[in-house]
């Protein structure tokens, strides 16, 4: 009778376990991107709707109605849970539209709901929380109004010819070849709400340009419609303001203002290039070291679903602002509904107008959409799996960026855990290890100079890690000497500016089950007797819990003391040891705030006051910022403080960790060309804390145990094959950086 017990027990885990992950793969669907199927039906039942009076976004004249972007709107939690806990039917799928109107009395941007996928019949509006009205002057940037801009600069650059020919030392604007000039705008585009002013810096145009200045900048008001009517407002040339290209102009040719001479320039020697200079102590003639599978993949992709040693999630690029995983498991347990990135921003600092102006806010150039093609054996190595990524952003026609994402398996060199134990007469009890092995989603965000690289790396024993990479070209202005407070001299004439890169992540937990419960855990010395000898005393730590029971009091401010453990946890269920099932987040970062608590662009940045902060979840409050706070800040569309104002109670509730990683990034010469990603790296962990009865990667079959046998010899034990077997792939090199519309 125990013996039919036991096995109806083990049937019964073992059909759990089934039906969980059946279950996951029936609702990994919900979270997929929109395909270029889904993308073309929504732009054609939008563009069949006769009252939107839409016309194609890349057509020159900007009194126009467009769509801006068309992404995946994702389904509502309680609706979404329905399918991955119980098998239900999946909600239908909709599509988010941005859509332009600026062919109206009083343009706007209004943001619409489409449904169903993939054969659209209904919109509907969409409203922010407070149901804020999105001003036009707040919409992204397009590569129409670029091309304005461009034709604004060409006329400046003609008046300013000689100026800027004489400075470079043959460099131009207009009718170059080899030697043109570009350039970089600056956002936010004002000084408050309604505004459409932008700093923009000439730059040499050649590899690496954004840290080619030239030490002329110019202040262009492009509110209006009608790019006729944009104007010049303030010119910056060698530390000095003029109100005119004209006025420049005459003081440069009466020599009122001191000339500008940069260092004749040499296409042989070009510091912002990648080619290879100076002396190299590596061999060229072999390759370094590679990653290879043996046997074979040990995880598995199936669309946007993915499993691995146990762990298995749902994954999409959200062309607005990047990767989220959602429906993240361990062993059939949910652990998290949703980790996704948020925003990421850079506030910089400097002398010239356009580096005091610059504070980038990255979701406001469409980061997400800004994902393309990996390079095997740099980016990825050549084993991973590459996965094509479709976007809707400033287009007419869905674009294909290949090979944008990778998902692979490695070694990190490090072992999991292991242990020699020393018999302390020159041999041994027993050795054990276990690899690490890990699994890793990746994905990059290019938004103009800064290069992002995205991770999520799942580990054998429960652990998720979160982090982000820093690279390419540092954001650099025109050297003056008072710039020396703001930055370093990287070059002759150039400055590497400093700044602080902030990114924020979205992290929606479910440990056990929604009713979650959060506290912090510090430490406290205690001071007793000592009960062996009462003469003495004791002095050491003791364990310091506070419950943090409403959204106020699990908002931690940068500044403030962090608490030593800050601990997610199921009040309702316990492990073995009866204690209450628990994962807790740990950072790993060296973020603090940008700008004084509610100081004009910091009101669009409120998130950025916190490095942790807890919120109960709603529908309503689905993303910390949005596509419009990079223009306008001063009074955002989404306002995450909004989202902890009124308090509310966190016990026993289905809980949102906010999370805050950054750094500083003083310039030095060691980013010329470009910044490299050791050091540049922060995050955030999830780790368990007695989630599990023991450490999960016991399962792990990647085990080595080594004992001494009788005889002296080593006897060992493994649960993988002995011959590891054979290399890397023979497949040469290829990469193909192109995008185009399908």
């Amino acid at each position: 009778m125990r013996l039919l017990c036991l096995l109806q027990l083990l049937c019964l885990a073992g059909c759990s376990a089934s039906r969980s992950r059946d279950w996951a793969y029936h609702g990994a669907p919900m979270y997929a991107d929109l395909t270029a199927r889904e993308l073309k039906a929504v732009r054609d039942y939008l563009h069949g709707i006769p009252e939107l009076e839409l016309t194609e976004v890349r057509s020159k004249t900007l009194m126009k109605n467009s769509i801006l972007l068309i992404e995946l709107h994702l389904p509502r939690k309680h609706e979404a849970l329905r399918a991955l806990d119980r098998g239900q039917a999946k909600p239908q799928r909709q599509a988010r539209v941005i859509i332009q109107f600026g062919n109206k009395t009083e343009p706007n941007i209004t943001e619409y709901i489409v449904s169903p996928l993939p054969s659209p019949k209904t919109h509907t509006i969409k409203t922010f929380k407070g149901a804020r009205p999105i001003r036009f002057e707040s919409r992204p940037i397009s590569a129409v109004e670029y091309d304005h801009i461009e034709g604004i600069l060409g006329k400046i650059a003609n008046k300013a010819h000689k100026l800027l020919f004489e400075t470079t030392g043959g460099f131009s604007f207009n009718n170059c070849s080899n030697r043109c000039l570009t350039f970089s705008d600056i956002a936010p585009r004002g000084l408050g709400p309604g505004e459409r002013r932008s700093w923009i810096m000439l730059q040499k145009f050649v590899e690496g340009y954004f840290i080619q200045p030239i030490g002329f900048e110019v202040l262009i008001n492009h509110q209006d419609l009608d790019p006729e009517k944009w104007n010049v407002e303030k010119v910056w040339y060698n530390s000095m303001f003029f109100d005119s290209v004209e006025e420049l102009v005459e003081k440069y040719e009466s020599g009122d203002v001191e000339k500008i001479k940069l260092p004749e320039h040499d296409d042989n020697d070009l510091y912002s290039s990648y080619i290879p200079r100076g002396h190299s102590n590596t061999a060229t003639n072999i390759h370094g070291p590679k990653l290879v599978e043996p046997q074979g993949k040990r995880y598995h992709v199936d669309r946007n679903f993915v499993e691995y040693a146990g762990w298995s999630f749902a994954y999409r690029v959200r062309s607005s602002a990047g990767l989220q995983v959602f429906d993240l498991r361990f062993n059939g347990e949910r652990i998290a509904y949703e980790i996704s990135l948020q925003e990421a921003i850079a506030f910089y600092s400097g002398d010239t107008p356009a580096a005091m102006q610059t504070k980038y806010i990255d979701a406001g150039w469409a980061m997400g959409s800004s994902s393309y093609e990996l390079a095997p054996g740099i980016d990825c190595p050549e084993i991973a799996t590459f996965v094509d990524l479709y976007h809707y952003f400033d287009t007419d026609k869905p674009v294909r960026h290949k090979n944008a994402l990778c998902i692979f398996e490695m070694t990190t060199a490090m072992p999991l855990r292991r242990h020699f134990d020393s018999n302390f007469k020159g041999g041994y009890n027993f050795f054990g290890g276990v690899d690490n092995a890990v699994l890793v989603l990746r994905t990059t965000s290019t938004v103009y100079n800064y290069d992002y690289i995205w991770d999520f790396v799942f580990y054998q024993n429960g652990v998720v890690e979160v982090k982000v990479s820093a690279t390419g070209y540092i954001h650099a202005t025109f050297f003056t000497a008072n710039g020396l407070h703001y930055g370093a001299k990287v070059y002759n004439h150039v400055l590497g500016n400093l700044h602080t890169h902030l990114i924020h992540y979205k992290v929606d937990l479910d440990i056990a089950g929604r009713e979650n419960s959060f506290e912090t855990i510090d430490l406290k010395y205690v001071n007793f007797t000592n009960p062996w000898s009462p003469k003495n005393f004791i002095v050491q730590s003791k364990l310091h819990r506070t419950e943090q029971k409403t959204e106020r009091s699990a908002a931690f401010r940068f500044g403030k003391k962090f608490p030593r453990y800050v601990h997610f946890y199921n009040p309702n269920e316990k492990n073995k040891w009866g204690h209450q099932k628990g994962y807790r987040i740990q950072l790993n970062s060296h973020a603090h705030s940008v700008l004084p608590r509610g100081w004009r662009e910091e009101n669009g940045i409120s998130w950025s006051r916190y490095p942790l902060a807890v919120t109960r979840h709603k529908d309503s409050e689905a993303t910390s910022s949005s596509m419009y706070t990079q223009g306008d800040p001063w009074d955002p569309v989404v306002s995450f403080e909004d989202y902890i104002r009124n308090d509310e109670d966190i016990v026993n509730q289905d809980l949102v960790a906010w999370v805050t990683v950054g750094f500083l990034h003083v310039p030095h010469s060691e980013d010329i060309p470009n910044t490299a990603t050791p050091g540049n790296t922060v995050g955030f962990f999830l780790r368990p804390f007695n989630f599990f009865d023991e450490d999960p990667s016991v399962a792990s079959r990647s085990t080595v145990i080594v004992r001494q046998g009788k005889d002296g010899m080593p006897k060992v034990q493994r649960w993988t094959p002995e011959v590891i077997g054979h290399c890397v792939s023979d497949k040469p090199f290829f990469y193909n950086g192109t995008y185009a519309g399908v």
